[in-house]
């Protein structure tokens, strides 16, 4: 899934790319995506973009008109085009949703895909981004200047969730999902089971630490990449996640995993658990 540091660039390359520009078309293909009707996205052809900016996980292009607010889910992702074809797209068993046409003989502009067949990627035509419920609930940024120590240890004050839900919760902190959150812990040295209210000053001083350091290492070397190299820097530069089996970077131990019902996390039981192995409830179920 699309978190923080690959929106971010993605609005970079919008900002680059798209800002003073008009929009000649706005093309839906699958039209499921659409989650507004007013106002309608016919709304946005004519408009000049006038600038591209991030949400959380969420992606908000705004026009001297409506925004185009798009939340990529877990496998949507935005793919930037020059020489766009002149015939229109057809709906069909394709990846492509959304095709977005910016005037000019080079026919630049992007298109939206999703692959998989579970859908979630989700497109808003609004007056606002504050009318999107998604963005409505954000909790603050974690790369905002605000999001100071003192701001996070309040979040986590008296929170009974373990930690690594909190930080993927994003009516607590913005933009971070799964797979950065095993980053930040792994940081951190500090087990995803561990309960936010339980937590020391120190360790939250160090989850906070770790936090800001690898979302900013994470956009740094995002930072000039093509759209189509995004996610395969997003994968090299995992230490942890996605990568049971292979041996810690930090000290040599084999990364583990829980599985969930619809997601997993890994971690370092060296760096992490005191060399505990956590639980994992699907194998156990197995084992009955």
């Amino acid at each position: 899934m699309p978190e923080l540091p690959e929106v971010e660039t993605l609005a970079a390359i919008l900002a680059e790319r798209a800002v003073g520009r008009e929009i000649a078309r706005v093309l839906p293909v699958a039209v499921s995506v659409l989650k507004t009707y007013d106002p309608p996205l016919s709304a946005l052809e004519g408009r000049t973009v006038t600038a591209a900016a991030r949400h959380g996980k969420f992606l908000d292009l705004a026009t001297d008109g409506p925004h185009l607010v798009v939340h990529l889910a877990k496998a949507g992702w935005l793919r930037w085009r020059d020489g766009l074809p002149e015939a229109p797209p057809r709906p069909g068993k394709g990846p492509l949703a959304l095709r977005l046409l910016l005037a000019g003989p080079e026919r630049s502009g992007f298109d939206l895909t999703e692959a998989g067949t579970r859908k979630g990627l989700a497109v808003y035509v609004v007056r606002d981004p504050r009318e999107v419920p998604g963005i409505a609930r954000l909790g603050p940024d974690p790369l905002d200047d605000s999001f100071t120590l003192e701001t996070f240890a309040g979040l986590l004050r008296g929170v009974r969730h373990r930690i690594k839900g909190v930080l993927r919760d994003q009516s607590v902190i913005a933009g971070i999902g799964n797979a950065y959150s095993d980053e930040i812990l792994h940081a951190a040295r500090m087990s995803p089971y561990r309960l936010a209210s339980d937590l020391t000053e120190e360790e939250i001083a160090g989850v906070y630490e770790a936090m800001g350091t690898t979302l900013r290492s994470a956009v740094e070397r995002s930072r000039g990449l093509a759209a189509t190299d995004l996610k395969g820097e997003k994968r090299d530069g995992m230490r942890v996640h996605g990568r049971a089996g292979q041996p810690c970077p930090v000290c040599g131990d084999t990364v583990r995993e829980v599985s969930f019902r619809d997601s997993a996390l890994q971690y370092c039981p060296t760096c992490q658990t005191g060399g505990k192995p956590l639980a994992d409830r699907r194998l156990s179920r197995l084992l009955k």
